[in-house]
């Protein structure tokens, strides 16, 4: 099925739920096709690709939802409405100065390492409370979300990380106040967000679903 329709099925599937096409790859016309199906949220993995081709793409919000480094840090808070991978408060401390400098109040999502995975980015689970504790004192930072990519392996598994984010998300939310407020839960993608839902993703990522696969 082209994009158009494949946009369509995606979001009467998930209901309430959240969208974010994930655009890595895609070009300016196929992503449009998704925005005019009803998409209103993009993302991007790497802040030059979509500074690249954002000209030509339709008004909607976009999120950043790859890896972030220090020396694109700049560009990412002039590009994005909200920057989904904060995976250490180096870098949150960094995008607050970032922001400030432009009179910016910049949306971010904490990104939590739910598998305690070694060579992935994040912050480990009982990290968050503290870190919270201290983006409290931030004031060109708002944080809106929470934010993960389990383990890889098959889609039945991922429940429990899904599972145990939920619970984490439930606890976190307790902490709101100041510029904290979490009420999105940004998890699931294309092999995984009905599993997502049923779990209580408030947000999922899709982009092979509606796509296909891509071509690196």
């Amino acid at each position: 099925m082209p994009v158009y329709e494949n946009t369509k099925f995606i979001l009467e599937k998930i209901g309430s739920t959240t969208l974010v096409c994930i655009t890595k790859t895609i070009e300016p016309e196929r992503i449009n096709e998704a925005i005019r199906a009803g998409a209103t949220i993009i993302g991007e993995n790497r802040v030059q690709e979509y500074e690249d081709k954002r000209e030509e793409i339709l008004p909607c919000e976009t999120h950043l939802t790859g890896h972030l480094q220090a020396n694109k840090v700049k560009k990412a808070v002039q590009l994005f409405d909200v920057i989904q991978s904060i995976d250490s408060l180096k870098l949150i401390r960094y995008i607050d100065r970032r922001a400030r400098d432009i009179g910016k109040v910049q949306r971010v999502y904490l990104q939590v390492n739910i598998g305690n995975e070694p060579q992935k980015y994040g912050f480990l689970p009982d990290e968050i409370k503290n870190a919270i504790t201290e983006i409290r004192s931030l004031r060109n930072v708002r944080v809106e979300g929470l934010m993960c990519i389990p383990p890889f392996v098959p889609p039945e598994q991922t429940r429990s990380y899904f599972r145990k984010m939920k619970a984490l998300f439930d606890e976190m939310k307790l902490e709101n106040r100041d510029n904290i407020d979490i009420r999105t839960l940004s998890m699931g993608m294309s092999s995984d967000y009905t599993i997502a839902i049923e779990e209580g993703a408030t947000m999922v990522r899709v982009g092979s679903a509606i796509f296909g696969k891509r071509e690196y």
